[in-house]
């Protein structure tokens, strides 16, 4: 047999011939009187050691029943990339487990993040871009080598957002049945930290809802204070209820902050920086009501459905989260304010990303706000509506 007829690398060539022969309970032979070439020929081409000629692989796939394509294709070469790790792996993984990242295409970035920084849910149902191919220096920061489990194409689609609105994932699924190879991965943190994240190029888009009381207005005060310049865009992804989230029947008939001194009342806390956070602590100057006299203020969560959770099964009395998330857990709610949640997007990403204006364009359609809204507690009317950052 002639080189231009020997088989390609068995890693750039998929053969199933032998495995679909067996499960048709066939030997070599049988096979081979079949299709009207030789045992040895088969032998051959199960051995990797030829590749049949096209004539050949349609009598094969004849005999097996089957298409040429179930036989014979061009396996898909293995990807590797490399980029900066976002959250240290967990010690406790041990040193032969694969490590399942996403990663995403962030400006001139390629950023790695361990899938379990999704959480406990997300991190089983989100599936990952790739594997971490070794696990040395895994420190935050430092450069790791990826080998890709996505299409190439659809990992620079994806879109990373930082914030702790999980109504962000629908998005990515509006964009899906619009057929968009997009994915929206939205990593939970608080709105300071959310904004930081933004800042490092750690992610495309940052939510933040961070109510400043002195002129009533939402996000913008702070931003014009933290971000130089005029180079993001900041665009309403809605407004939302936040207040107390407590137990159904509100049995600590919890109404105020002023009720939380009670020692008999547990409280879970948001962490520094976080819009949850800074509302409680105004109640908190409001009531005249000292940190240090709340049980509990010093228990630490991240999300809103962490503190659901927590409040759902007993764990604590009370917290500060969103409307939606004690509607999902089944727990009452007293309101104290309705905060705008905007995302804040650099422009530079909004032209050289491929699919980041179609996020922009999905959350304004009437689709996507009836499936929030149908969440409870959020209000879409000004859904899309763009901020000037500089007056």
């Amino acid at each position: 047999m002639g080189s231009r007829h020997r088989a390609e690398s068995v890693e750039h060539f998929r053969n199933e011939l032998k495995n679909l022969r067996v499960a048709r309970a066939l030997s070599q032979g049988e096979l081979a009187s079949r299709a009207g070439i030789t045992r040895q020929a088969v032998s051959s081409i199960e051995s990797n050691l030829y590749l049949p000629t096209t004539a050949v692989a349609l009598r094969l796939a004849e005999v097996l029943s089957c298409r040429v394509e179930d036989l014979f294709s061009l396996a898909k070469p293995i990807q590797l990339i490399q980029g900066v790790l976002v959250g240290a792996v967990s010690e406790r993984t041990p040193a032969n487990h694969p490590v399942r990242v996403k990663v995403a295409m962030v400006g001139s970035r390629i950023v790695v993040r361990p899938v379990t920084g999704l959480g406990d849910v997300l991190s089983c149902t989100v599936g990952a871009d790739g594997y971490l191919t070794s696990r040395d220096s895994h420190g935050e920061g430092s450069t790791v080598e990826v080998m890709l489990s996505r299409d190439r194409q659809a990992i620079e689609q994806e879109i990373s957002v930082a914030g702790c609105d999980p109504a962000i994932f629908l998005a990515g699924d509006h964009m899906r049945k619009g057929r968009d190879l997009t994915s929206v991965v939205g990593w939970t943190m608080g709105s300071m930290a959310a904004l930081r994240s933004l800042q490092r190029g750690d992610v495309h888009v940052a939510g933040l809802h961070l109510f400043d009381p002195v002129t009533g207005e939402s996000n913008l005060p702070f931003l014009r204070r933290v971000l130089k310049g005029s180079s993001y865009d900041v665009v309403t992804f809605a407004t939302w209820e936040e207040g107390f989230l407590v137990r159904r029947g509100n049995p600590k008939s919890i109404r105020s902050a002023a009720d939380l001194a009670d020692p008999a009342v547990a409280f879970l806390n948001r962490e520094e920086g976080s819009g949850a956070r800074l509302l409680f602590d105004r109640q908190l100057r409001e009531a005249g009501v000292a940190p240090a006299h709340v049980q509990g203020y010093d228990r630490i969560v991240f999300s809103h459905f962490e503190i659901a959770r927590a409040i759902a099964g007993r764990q604590a009395d009370v917290g500060i989260g969103i409307r939606s998330a004690a509607q999902y857990f089944d727990l009452d709610f007293v309101p104290l304010q309705s905060a705008r949640y905007d995302l804040v997007v650099p422009k530079t990403y909004l032209k050289s990303h491929p699919t980041l204006a179609r996020l922009f364009e999905t959350i304004v359609s009437r689709p996507f706000r009836n499936e929030i809204e149908a969440l409870g507690g959020y209000d879409t009317s000004e859904t899309g509506k763009t901020h000037a950052l500089r007056p």
